[in-house]
């Protein structure tokens, strides 16, 4: 529960209803109460904070001007939206936040009637929002629409191909930039904030919309007075790009102003067609080391909210350093090698390769698709390309892998981080399909490394081809190998045999590898390290299947088209009908928890996969064989 002696007007909010009875000038309060809140409670369980420390004054005033939930309030990604979560009834469960079983990491329509929309990939909001918009006015009904948009996002071709819908289909709307990139800066104080009041307002609106009228029948003077107010709006504000395409801009204001965004958001409010607010915040706003380093505390593990020091224990590498390194080591042997990453420096591991070698680095921001076909065109001239994506957001670059890179068999090669589950982010970051979506593209090569060493070599090996290549790994750390200093390239689709046993056979892929070789020396199983999911090794799989009465294959992916798939494919284009079990990821979206959490409750771990193998194998026993049709004549 919220201790109510601490939070005393927090403790009392428990939907946006209530905010709204408040006088407006105790929403101070509320904004000081909120963030003491969100820093005591991240701090013991880490999670998204920067972004909604910087976005805690914005939340409010939304909540307080507009009628949620009736009201549709969008936020892009949601990463900023834990203050939004704690206003709408779900403080007391903050700190269960991206647990297995407790709140979502983003807004989660299941979750709550104010989550009006489900996130988790940036740029989705503003498509979503003309969406509901356009749906309102279909409907004849006078809601009101506003979605979050981060900066970052606008970085996102999908952001701007709504922006270029918006303006055309002139919704009724309100679409807020939330730009923490930058402090707050002399040209954003006074009297911007004033000038964004006289634009929002009604005065001026009326005046603006007015003359529109009289002058669109005088051509000569309405294009004269439109150059004229684009002309005055750039030379001091940066809105002219939104205002040519359909939106009306206002801003920028200081987003830790609460009275200006109220004041501007009442304004804003009443006004008809697609609106655009700009409002700059500095991210991690009242926590000095998070204003200091917003990059690092965007999302930081269980940190002591008074020195700011991080309770995380030293651990092994994590396969992301581990690709750091190896992109580091490459890049000082050859002077092709080119680094891309789509807005993912720190998560992928290259801020040291981006700080020793920045000029074959490319951060394109949140542009997956460009980053592909980027790599493709670097290719193209005689560069050697890695692109450094995770599993679920080279989902969004699927035509582009396709068209670009595979279909010109140019040797791209896809590090791809984050692959089977990740933990806390939840179902749209579940690294869940790329073996399924990779593996039926033709003149790619697909590996899995089991353990750090393993990642090392299959990065040099895929490197050294002349085709694309992807290497798929897991999030956090591996076994504990320590990965070689020299490379030496793989041999092609050859799977390694760790362990020989007796009538079963895994056949294990990847991160399923440790935790098989567990299982067979239970079961004295013979353990296959499949290494290649394309090419797969068909030679050990028919020696597998002749050799074994029973084949397990093990993936961390679905098992709809998954690497298990394409060994049944294998045995059935050799006519060799084994029992086979297929385990890996279920048909369904698999939501947040911890790793290890997420892992056993699907049956993922040591024992539910020895539970699974067994259960198997004694169902077997209790099926008879069908006896063969007779052949003969009578």
């Amino acid at each position: 529960m919220i201790d109510a002696k601490r939070y005393p007007l927090l403790s009392s909010i428990d939907r946006p209803a209530l905010l709204r009875e408040l006088p407006q000038e105790r929403l101070g309060e509320v904004a000081r109460e909120l963030r003491g809140y969100l820093i005591e409670t991240v701090s013991g369980t880490g999670g998204h904070f920067g972004a909604g420390l910087g976005a805690l004054e914005l939340t409010i005033a939304l909540h307080y001007v507009y009628h949620t939930p009736e009201d549709q309030l969008l936020w892009d990604v949601g990463h900023q939206a834990y203050p939004h979560k704690v206003l709408t009834g779900r403080a007391d469960r903050l700190g269960t936040i991206r647990k297995f079983g407790g709140l979502a990491p983003f807004p989660h329509r299941a979750e709550s009637e104010y989550d009006t929309f489900g996130v988790g990939h940036a740029g989705t909001a503003t498509g979503a929002a003309i969406g509901m918009a356009l749906a309102f006015r279909a409907q004849h009904d006078c809601r009101k629409v506003v979605a979050v948009v981060g900066d970052g996002a606008m970085t996102c071709g999908q952001s701007f191909e709504a922006l270029n819908h918006g303006g055309a289909s002139r919704p009724d709307m309100l679409l807020v930039l939330n730009d923490n990139a930058m402090s707050i800066s002399e040209n954003v104080g006074g009297l911007v904030n004033y000038f964004s009041r006289i634009l929002s307002g009604r005065l001026y609106t009326t005046l603006r919309e007015g003359g529109k009228r009289v002058l669109q029948h005088m051509p000569p003077a309405w294009e004269l007075a439109r150059r004229g107010e684009a002309a005055l709006k750039g030379i001091v504000l940066p809105g002219t790009l939104f205002e040519e395409l359909g939106w009306n801009y206002v801003g920028p204001i200081d987003g830790h102003d609460l009275p200006t965004l109220v004041y501007t958001l009442r304004n804003l409010r009443e006004l008809k067609g697609p609106q655009f607010l700009h409002v700059v915040t500095r991210k991690g706003k009242g926590y000095a080391p998070a204003e200091a380093d917003p990059t690092k505390w965007h999302g930081p593990s269980p940190f002591d909210p008074e020195s700011g020091k991080f309770k995380k224990k030293a651990s092994l590498p994590t396969y992301s350093q581990i690709f750091g390194r190896w992109a580091c080591d490459m890049a000082e042997r050859d002077p092709r090698f080119f680094a891309i990453t789509p807005a993912m420096r720190e998560g992928s591991g290259l801020v040291e390769y981006h700080r020793r070698f920045p000029e074959r680095y490319a951060d394109v921001g949140i542009a997956e698709q460009h980053s592909v076909t980027l790599g493709a065109g670097l290719a193209v001239e005689g560069m050697k390309p890695v692109v450094a994506i995770y599993s679920t957001f080279l989902q969004r670059a699927y035509d582009q892998l396709i068209h670009d890179v595979a279909i010109q068999n140019l040797p791209v090669l896809f590090a791809i981080d984050r692959a089977g589950i990740v933990g806390g982010d939840g179902a749209t970051h579940q690294g869940a399909f790329d073996l399924s979506y990779l593996r039926c593209i033709p003149n790619i090569v697909v590996m899995a490394p089991a353990d750090e060493n393993e990642c090392r070599q299959m990065l040099y090996t895929g490197y050294t081809l002349d085709q694309p290549a992807a290497v798929r790994y897991p999030r956090g750390s591996g076994p504990g190998i320590e990965p070689q200093v020299e490379m030496q390239a793989l041999p092609i689709g050859k799977a390694e045999i760790r362990r020989r046993g007796k009538t079963l056979a895994i056949l294990a892929f990847g991160a399923m590898v440790p935790v098989a070789a567990e299982i067979a020396e239970k079961l004295d199983a013979t353990l296959v390290n499949m290494r290649f999911i394309k090419p797969l090794d068909q030679e050990t799989i028919r020696k597998m299947a002749t050799d074994h009465d029973l084949l397990v294959t093990l993936e961390e992916n679905v098992i709809a088209g998954g690497a298990g798939s394409a060994v049944a494919e294998v045995l059935n284009a050799l006519t060799l009908l084994r029992p086979i079990l297929h385990i890996g990821l279920p048909d369904v979206f698999c939501e947040h928890g911890s790793r290890e959490d997420m892992l056993a409750c699907l049956g993922l771990d040591a024992a539910g996969i020895e539970k699974r193998i067994t259960d198997w194998r004694n169902r077997l026993k209790t099926i008879q064989p069908a006896p063969l049709a007779s052949t003969s004549r009578s």
